[in-house]
């Protein structure tokens, strides 16, 4: 079964055009899982639900990756944690098609290594932007420390993994958040889950 997902952060985004593209494509609307936050919101009961609700040999629909995770390499670590599962993931829009529920098709598998290529560099881009920063506020004498804001997507994943039954000691080594914050900024439990059908019939007509 395919399942789809849309998502938006802010209200200049558009969620109604995202749904019209899973449809298109022959996903019901009570199979398209929603979620319409602001990007501060790390608690992501749609995308809670679809992952749930996903069974081996499903298929994750978006229309395009970011909607997933705000970095490539969050986005990776969902898709091969699914993957695991045996269940895909497939985008629509992007100009690199991912099919990660065809092992058998080479360009699906390559289109895979790019996303962790992009990934790698990524995470290389970031630390060394990182380290020029801690280096310029060294030397303008700043005080210079760890973050104290868990990142927004590794915390949507943590609680993904808690919600799926995963011991505390398996959310530490899969999500890379310590133990501590994690007792700290885990949200609480969704009390329910949105999909397409309920969006149509809540916001019809409503602007976006």
């Amino acid at each position: 079964m395919e399942l789809g997902y849309a998502r938006v952060s802010t209200a200049k985004q558009d969620l109604d055009r995202q749904i019209e593209a899973l449809r298109e494509v022959g996903i019901a609307a009570d199979r398209i899982y929603v979620d319409k936050k602001s990007g501060a919101t790390v608690n992501r009961p749609g995308l809670g639900a679809a992952l749930d609700y996903a069974r081996d040999g499903d298929v994750i629909v978006v229309h395009t990756l970011d909607r997933l995770g705000r970095t490539v390499r969050d986005t990776l670590n969902l898709i091969h944690d699914l993957a695991e599962r045996g269940v895909g993931v497939r985008n629509l829009a992007d100009p690199i098609k991912v099919d990660s529920s065809n092992p058998n098709d080479p360009m699906a598998q390559l289109a895979v290594v790019l996303l962790a290529l992009f990934g790698q560099m990524e995470r290389t881009y970031t630390l060394e932007r990182a380290a020029h920063a801690r280096a310029v506020a060294t030397a303008k004498g700043r005080r210079v420390g760890r973050p104290s804001v868990v990142d927004p997507d590794k915390l949507a994943y943590a609680a993904h993994l808690r919600e799926t039954g995963h011991t505390i000691a398996e959310i530490v080594t899969k999500s890379g958040i310590a133990r501590t914050s994690l007792y700290r900024h885990l949200p609480p439990r969704p009390a329910e889950s949105v999909t397409a059908g309920v969006h149509t019939e809540a916001d019809a007509g409503s602007e976006i």
